[in-house]
């Protein structure tokens, strides 16, 4: 008798769970009320099809669930279209790690102001979108940040200072916006991790910070601005830089004194207005890219090393640079 009721409980409690799927849920009921809102805010576009009320969220496109508390930990938006601005509602999803919305012509407005509430945020992604107004001082708080890449956008306004108090960011990507005014003294001071910094294509302007001679930059592109006067501060023989681009500015400086790191494998200084000759300590590097043209350089390109596999191209428009692959000197 007691092996029938238990058998019976249990056919009850499966059927229970197939006639209404939300008994089996691993989705969190917070989580998918939210997400529902979020959908609608939308306008129910065509990507989030899947997030419907009679389904488990955790096996929702878009989104991924927590393997052990079922929460949802990941928003990722970067195939098909989503319209409009971003909901406040994204704030009201308190375990979210992952937030990225890419490729989305159609997201517009500000930065929303809800993100701050996402205290275990550690990757954000807003690129390639039509998001307007200022980079916020508000993601400073997020303090899990490894990941920050506001790239390809309309973000205009200067770039907050506070930025350099997110102590695990690896990489900083506001390439690619309207940015103007100066480069934050502060980001030579990160605190914890020195990010790869990623600042190229704005409207930048003023000296790079002397700051940054005490800032080991992995990677740091800054090109396509209005900087002005010395970079030599980015480099230093005791750094482990491997890749810089601070092509199409306004520098001047003299390259013959510059000190490079043994570890660098990728310069670009081109259109700028830098001057002197080109360092001996260039053959002993490992470049797999190099180009310093349209500059304002001269005498002889050391023989040796990579130097000489790199075409003209990556050399001419110089004041007087020469030898191969440039004509020889005279």
């Amino acid at each position: 008798m007691e092996l029938k009721f238990s058998t019976f409980l249990s056919l009850t409690l499966l059927f229970s769970s197939v006639l209404n799927p939300a008994l089996s849920d691993l989705c969190n009921p917070d989580d998918k009320k939210v997400l529902l809102q979020i959908k609608k805010a939308f306008g129910d576009p065509y990507v989030l099809a899947s997030w419907k009320s009679d389904t488990d969220c955790c096996d929702w496109y878009c989104v991924t669930c927590d393997s052990t508390t079922n929460r949802i930990n990941s928003l990722t938006i970067f195939a098909g279209q989503v319209s409009g601005q971003i909901p406040a509602l994204v704030g009201d999803l308190p375990y979210l790690e992952t937030l990225e919305f890419h490729k989305q012509p159609n997201l517009t407005g500000p930065i929303q102001p809800a993100i701050a509430n996402l205290k275990g945020l550690k990757f954000l992604r807003l690129s390639w979108t039509n998001l307007s107004g200022s980079v916020p001082d508000f993601l400073s708080q997020l303090k899990n940040l490894t990941f920050l890449d506001l790239s390809f956008n309309n973000l205009t306004g200067a770039i907050p200072s506070s930025l350099s108090e997110l102590p695990n960011l690896g990489a900083l990507h506001l390439d690619r916006n309207k940015l103007t005014g100066h480069i934050p003294i502060s980001f030579g001071q990160f605190i914890g991790n020195v990010p790869d910094l990623y600042l190229s294509h704005n409207q930048l302007s003023g000296n790079i910070p002397t700051s940054f001679a005490q800032m080991d930059f992995g990677s740091i592109d800054l090109s396509r601005n209005k900087l002005e006067g010395d970079a030599s501060v980015i480099f230093g023989l005791n750094k482990t830089t491997q890749i810089v681009d601070l092509s199409r500015n306004l520098l001047e400086f003299n390259l013959s004194k510059v000190e490079f790191p043994t570890s660098l494998t990728s310069l670009d200084i081109n259109h700028n207005k830098i001057y002197g000759s080109i360092p001996v300590e260039f053959t002993q590097l490992n470049f797999q890219f190099l180009n310093v043209s349209y500059n304002r350089l001269c005498g002889q390109i050391p023989v040796g090393g990579k130097l000489q596999s790199f075409d003209e191209y990556s050399y001419f428009h110089n004041r007087c640079l020469c030898g191969a692959p440039l004509p020889s000197c005279k």
